[in-house]
Parts: structure tokens; sequence; C-alpha cells
């Protein structure tokens, strides 16, 4: 299925081995695998990550506040309702006539208290009351980069302020060598949050190739060790990153201003090829 949409052209790929499962690409370059009928199933290894260390460091047992920058095909707010059932979920998506396809083709489970609302990510962040949220995922893209309003100092301010105390705020990045800009994006949460852990592929670590970042922020200490166990399991094996080495991960670099926003780089031509 090939579709034109507000940011490009969509198309929602079959699996052949899984009836309604689909792989949602925007002017090529992959943004969301999922299966509805299995939602515990992700494809993708940086989400597979972000599930790793959220199973086990979202505050208590029961439901929780979430707010999703970025929608794509649902992916991750469908694994939180399977995992959490009940959870009060706020998807941002930028692009309306993404949202009404996915809606549309991969509809959510009935009953599930997940809203999707039509906005600006930076400007939803910024209405979200202080202490508002558990968990606040950015996986934010227009085409294959990151917004230059979600990567300033005064977004993770405001990803800081709607976080709770018990809670976490995880940010999908991506880069190349010599990672300047995942560092500057680290200073910045780190001007913003007491701890912060990286989970990352050693490959893009040392700067052998692009490819993701994910970053957990908190204002208290988290125990990664269990997410380190199971990222060092994947298919594509990460490992976590935190205290001095995330110091020195991040060296002299800036957190960005928002006189100096600047989109995330662009990836190098075949990055989108799939694996």
């Amino acid at each position: 299925m090939v579709v034109p949409v507000d940011s490009g052209v969509a198309r929602l790929l079959p699996d052949l081995d899984r009836p309604r499962a689909r792989l949602l690409t925007l002017d090529g370059a992959p943004q969301s695998w999922v299966d509805p009928d299995d939602p515990e199933r992700l494809e993708f290894e940086y989400v597979r990550h972000i599930a790793a260390l959220l199973t086990t460091v979202m505050p208590g047992e029961g439901p929780v506040d979430a707010l999703h920058l970025g929608g794509g095909a649902l992916t991750l707010p469908r694994w939180l309702q399977h995992l959490r059932p009940g959870s009060r979920q706020l998807v941002v998506e930028h692009d309306a006539a993404l949202a009404a396809l996915v809606v549309e083709h991969l509809p959510l489970p009935p009953g599930a208290p997940i809203r999707i609302r039509v906005a600006d990510a930076r400007d939803a962040l910024e209405e979200v009351p202080e202490n508002g949220v558990d968990v606040v995922v950015a996986d934010v893209w227009a085409g294959n980069r990151i917004p230059a309003r979600c990567t300033t100092i005064g977004f993770s301010l405001a990803a800081a302020r709607a976080v709770r105390p018990t809670g976490v705020h995880v940010v999908n990045l991506a880069d190349a060598a010599p990672l300047n800009f995942a560092r500057s994006q680290l200073a910045a949460m780190r001007e913003a949050f007491a701890h912060l852990y990286v989970i990352v592929e050693p490959a893009v670590l040392r700067g052998r190739r692009y490819g993701n970042v994910v970053v957990a922020a908190s204002h208290r200490p988290l125990d990664l060790s269990e997410p380190a166990r199971r990222v060092a399991a994947d298919p594509f094996p990460a490992r976590v990153v935190f205290g001095e080495e995330v110091d020195r991960l991040i060296g002299d670099a800036r957190p960005p201003a928002e006189k100096d926003a600047a989109p995330s780089p662009a990836p190098p031509p075949g990055t989108f090829e799939l694996r």
C-alpha cells in the first residue's frame, strides 16, 4: 500500500510470515514495524532496547502515564498497553494523514486508553503539567532527521519538568562518527537530569557506523542490570554506558541553545537498506 501523507509518501509493506504485521516506511526510510496480533514482537533493535529499559525502570507495577513524542505505527504504545494494561498514553504525531492511515489499517486494541494528538512534539511537551507523566519517549523524526526544536537544552528542560521524580525520559537518537550530535544531546540532558544511561551498539559507539543511540534520563538512579543483560543478548548486541563513561563520552560538548538549534545529521547514503 502506497499513500501520500503530509510529510511524504508512506508505505505499509506486508510481512510474509505474519498476516497483519506491517512495515511502515516514509519516503523509503523505515519508521515502524508492528504486528497488532503480537504487540510483544519488536523487530527494530532500538525499539527492543527501549522496551528492555522500560520493562524494569518504570515506577510501580500497574498502569503508568506515558507521553510518546512521535507516533509511527504505534509500536511502543501497543507494547506498553500489553505490558501495563490500563496505562494512560498520549501519542503526539505531527503528520495528520499518517496518523489517520495507521489508525485505519492498524487499529489500536478496543478500549485501550491511548489517545493520538496531531501536534508539534515540542509544543505538546511544554504543555504537560509539572510532574505530569511517568514516562516520556521521544522518537521524533521529520523524514530521517530529528527536528531542530527537539534537539535543544530547552527540549531537555521541558522533559525534565514533565517527568515525575520516579519517572524516566527516553530518547532515540542517531549519529555517526565523531558522534558530535549525540554528545551535544547528552550534554543537554545532563543539564536537566541527575542521571544518564546510554544503550548503544559497540560499532556505533566506536564510530564505525551510523546507528541508534538510546538514552534514558532520570531524576533518580536506575538499576539497569537487567536491561544490560537483555540488550547484550539481543541479535544486535548493545551495551549500557553510564557514570564516568558517559562523562567521557560527552567530553567538552555543549548543550545546544535555542538560537543554535539544528536538526540531527542526515544519515549516510544506503543507511536504510534493510538488514
